[in-house]
């Protein structure tokens, strides 16, 4: 089962059947903020260059990005997560309980998570996304969300929709 998101072409099927460790912490960090009314999907592309784990859209319209770090070698070899910061209005760091937490800067926020939850440790900054952007994201983010859904019900659906 394949997807095509933007310039991204992505095996759903491999995910579902042997995730990886940072999908793993992806599924804890979306139950939990599914728990506190986020909508999230992961592998979003906000611009060209980037791919965030997880964007989550909140009940009154926040932008949540969470990066999810699977080890210190996941941590040291990611160059673009400052690129990330602009995109949305408060981002996050996700870990598990065993990563070394002080690599992770003191000005971003902090969820430690599993593979079944999550729970914020430290609360990001605030910076609100300027109108024009937030809008830009949020039609992005439906139409993730939609190309996914439709992937679930058409999995004979191989080609790109762009």
């Amino acid at each position: 089962m394949f997807i095509w998101l933007g310039m991204a072409h992505i095996d759903l099927t491999a995910q579902i059947r042997d995730p990886q460790p940072g999908q793993l912490l992806a599924r804890g960090v979306c139950r939990h903020l599914a728990s506190h009314g986020f909508a999230c999907v992961e592998e979003l592309v906000p611009a060209r260059g980037l791919r965030v784990d997880v964007m989550a859209l909140g009940p009154k319209g926040e932008v949540w990005i969470v990066e999810c770090k699977s080890s210190r070698a996941d941590f040291t070899s990611d160059a673009k997560w400052q690129g990330y910061l602009e995109w949305a209005d408060r981002f996050f760091w996700a870990v598990d309980a065993d990563f070394p937490t002080e690599l992770l800067p003191d000005d971003s926020g902090l969820i430690i998570a599993d593979a079944y939850e999550g729970e914020i440790i430290r609360m990001g900054p605030e910076t609100r996304l300027a109108p024009a952007r937030r809008k830009v994201l949020v039609q992005k983010f439906a139409v993730h969300a939609a190309r996914r859904l439709h992937l679930l019900r058409d999995p004979d659906m191989h080609k790109p929709l762009d």
